[in-house]
């Protein structure tokens, strides 16, 4: 009986500790994160999450396609293509690759280097 109490005592001693009043910090705001944290508008940020790394994804392999186009004609050619549009004339490309709204490809001929900018 003894040892029953002994554990009612120690159990009873831990929840009232625990259960001081505590100042929490407040949550940091992380600005690059669209999200609110609310729960009822959770769908609608995930959504947006999901929109904005497609939107990378896409602009990041078709860049890398381009690149790797650039680089095929530069090695065959001994030459730069001068624009993006004689990859697609010389078949190294079948088409440019369309970027998402708002986006556009930035060529530099001299070096060969190709960008997405807003």
């Amino acid at each position: 009986m003894k040892q029953i109490s002994k554990w009612f005592a120690l159990g009873c001693c831990t929840l009232l500790i625990g259960c001081g009043d505590k100042e929490t910090p407040p949550k940091k705001v992380d600005i690059d994160n669209n999200s609110s944290g609310n729960p009822l508008t959770a769908p609608v940020d995930y959504l947006g999450a999901v929109n904005k790394a497609k939107k990378t994804a896409v602009k990041v392999l078709d860049v890398a396609s381009v690149t790797q186009a650039i680089q095929t004609f530069h090695a065959n050619e001994d030459r730069y293509p001068t624009t993006l549009a004689e990859l697609v004339s010389t078949h190294y490309l079948q088409a440019l690759p369309v970027l998402p709204t708002g986006m556009r490809y930035n060529y530099n001929p001299a070096n060969g280097v190709v960008k997405v900018v807003k």
